[in-house]
């Protein structure tokens, strides 16, 4: 297996899978619809192209937790918003919109094709469209390509383990990190946030189940030692 690292930092982040009507929601990690999403955005691939879509999707995704965003919420209103079902427009629209600021995560793709990861390893260092952590608003903070993204004949877990890879915040690191892993056989939780076409007024996702663990970093086995 092959493995491509992405870097999600920025002062705002938000991974919303459940967002209905005025609540906005957010995870506590990035959605793999909202990363696939980025990927989309670097390779200029259409909402309406389902077939480059599923290849995409068809990775397994991690997520190492450098630095656990702290939970925020807007208070938005909005005047003439267009109704789903078409009519008149609303007057004012009122939600709570969440967001994560101030975290910090490596994403780990994994897949057997290394020159297919490498292509999008490209793509995210010259992107076609302009990238975002979730929401148009959210630019990343750092560059989401990394030099280093790509580990051919590395496997998703080992490319996400601090020995390997080293924590990405410029504060010491703490001395363990959570890792989300999707795990189709023995994941517990379940996020419905595989995507299956992005199209509009079409847009599909599929449960994915993942699985939660804890890394231990070189500060943990510093201070033992």
């Amino acid at each position: 297996m092959n493995t491509l690292l992405l870097r999600l930092s920025g002062p705002m982040q938000s991974w919303g899978v459940q967002s209905r009507f005025g609540v906005r929601d957010t995870n506590l990690e990035p959605s793999k619809s909202g990363v696939i999403g980025i990927l989309c955005a670097a390779m200029g691939i259409e909402r309406s192209d389902d077939t480059s879509l599923a290849r995409l999707a068809a990775l397994r995704m991690g997520v190492r937790v450098d630095r656990e965003g702290i939970l925020k919420v807007d208070y938005h209103t909005a005047k003439n918003v267009f109704k789903a079902g078409g009519g008149p427009t609303k007057d004012t629209e009122l939600s709570n919109r969440y967001y994560l600021a101030d975290a910090l995560f490596l994403v780990g793709l994994e897949g057997e094709e290394l020159a297919f990861l490498e292509s999008i390893h490209e793509a995210l260092c010259r992107p076609v469209w302009p990238l975002f952590l979730g929401r148009k608003a959210f630019i990343p903070g750092e560059p989401i390509w990394m030099e280093d993204g790509l580990k051919g004949g590395v496997d998703l877990v080992t490319a996400l383990d601090p020995q390997k890879f080293p924590y990405l915040g410029r504060q010491p690191a703490p001395t363990r990190l959570r890792l989300i892993l999707e795990d189709q056989k023995d994941g517990t939780i379940v996020h419905s946030d595989q995507p299956l076409s992005f199209a509009m007024g079409n847009r599909r996702f599929a449960p994915r189940r993942l699985s939660v663990t804890f890394l231990t970093t070189p500060a943990a086995i510093t201070e033992v030692s």
